[in-house]
């Protein structure tokens, strides 16, 4: 089973400095080589976007960071080159500014999202690590033990692996219930933490589920991935261990916007309250 706690304890804690931990997106704009990549601006206007979500975040009070691709539409299951080598040179540009904890995403690579991470010195990756899937990205079967030797081979082993086990765009092609999934991940490949997810970027995570996981692997953290907003944040936070939030931090809530800080200081102030209650 993964070791979840650790000398200085539990992981969300060791990692993030707290419980229940708000970890917020820092999505990039499309990269070289994808079909909406923007060549007039390049990889300057990448590196500008991000520095200003990035500057509004850690201003906010969120917890942590995590970096992902989300502009690089349509998703591939394989990442070429030119995305893994800009998204690593971006977050070598703003390395200097970040002084929160931060995690790389690459949608849907866990290769790339490893070897970026040891590259830029993450903390941790989200991804898609066990399952077969019948996807928008076709039928999607990714292989968690070549992951984690991937990982031990790049001498990354101190980068934690958060698994998505009911990632978006897709559907699993065995029907197991989320309690069953989650226990069988954490004990035969060795997650740091289970994500659960709604059914695309911005749609709200099904609490139950994550009860339901919480209840199966209760020494194993289990967040709301997906869909979390100021309306929302309190009941998610009641329930899950912490939360991933994009959209709803976004202007318009419209996923692929910028970060609108009037948006970010009402959520964090929803979290506040969320964690006042929690301790009364």
């Amino acid at each position: 089973m993964s070791d979840v706690q650790s000398d200085d304890g539990p992981i969300l804690e060791k990692l993030f400095g707290r419980p229940k931990p708000v970890i917020a997106m820092m999505h990039l704009l499309p990269l070289p080589g994808r079909p909406l990549y923007e060549s007039h601006g390049g990889m300057a206007a990448v590196v500008e976007a991000l520095r200003r979500d990035l500057d509004i975040l850690q201003e906010s009070g969120v917890d942590g960071l995590l970096f992902c691709n989300e502009g690089d539409r349509p998703y591939p299951l394989r990442t070429d080159r030119a995305p893994i080598a800009a998204m690593a040179a971006a977050i070598g540009e703003l390395r200097p500014y970040i002084r929160l904890p931060y995690g790389v995403d690459l949608l849907w690579d866990p290769m790339a999202a490893l070897a970026v991470a040891k590259a830029v010195r993450a903390s941790f990756v989200r991804e898609v690590f066990t399952g077969v899937y019948d996807s928008d990205m076709g039928l999607w079967q990714p292989d968690a033990a070549a992951a984690l030797d991937y990982r031990h081979r790049l001498g990354a082993g101190d980068v934690r692996l958060f698994f998505n086990i009911e990632p978006e765009f897709a559907r699993p092609v065995a029907r197991r219930s989320i309690g069953a999934l989650a226990r069988s991940v954490v004990v035969s490949s060795l997650a740091d933490a289970i994500l659960i997810s709604g059914a695309m970027a911005g749609a709200e995570a099904d609490l139950n589920h994550i009860s339901e996981a919480k209840s199966a692997v209760p020494t194993t953290p289990v967040l709301a991935n997906t869909g979390v907003r100021v309306e929302t944040v309190r009941a998610t936070l009641a329930v899950a261990d912490g939360v991933i939030v994009g959209t709803g931090l976004k202007r318009d809530g419209y996923t692929w916007n910028p970060v609108d800080p009037e948006r970010v200081q009402r959520f964090m102030d929803e979290v506040r309250m969320a964690r006042e209650q929690g301790e009364n």
